[in-house]
């Protein structure tokens, strides 16, 4: 029994408005600058208003604070040299998945961030 589980990573919503999609496209862009901030945000404000808008602003949430708890794992890794190398990576691949989730979340497709732990359920 095979299961394909690239299709676990995607949602696709049907009847979005457009703001809902403007603001599920905005809470990914703004977690690039303000990593858990925004998301939180947007998510308290509009969990109940919307469930497409407050899916997209969980998932962000839920990334941010993953990225925070590994950039602090890397911390005392820099003594080790590797942590400078593992902190760029971090960096560079959650820049990548923000843009990727905003992209999405403008095709009305809930993005399921890789290497996410789901505090928020």
């Amino acid at each position: 029994m095979e299961q394909n589980f690239a299709d676990l990573r995607e949602v696709r919503y049907a009847n979005v408005s457009g703001d809902e999609r403007s603001i599920a496209i905005l809470t990914h862009v703004l977690s690039i600058f303000f990593s858990i901030i925004a998301p939180l945000i947007i998510y308290l404000v509009k969990k109940n208003d919307s469930r497409y808008v407050g899916e997209h602003a969980k998932e962000a949430l839920n990334f941010g604070i993953s990225v925070f708890i590994y950039c602090i794992i890397c911390i005392p890794l820099i003594f080790l040299i590797i942590g400078i190398f593992l902190l760029i990576a971090i960096g560079i691949g959650s820049l990548i998945l923000y843009i990727l989730a905003a992209v999405k979340a403008a095709d009305d497709v809930l993005y399921r961030y890789p290497f996410t732990i789901r505090f928020i359920k």
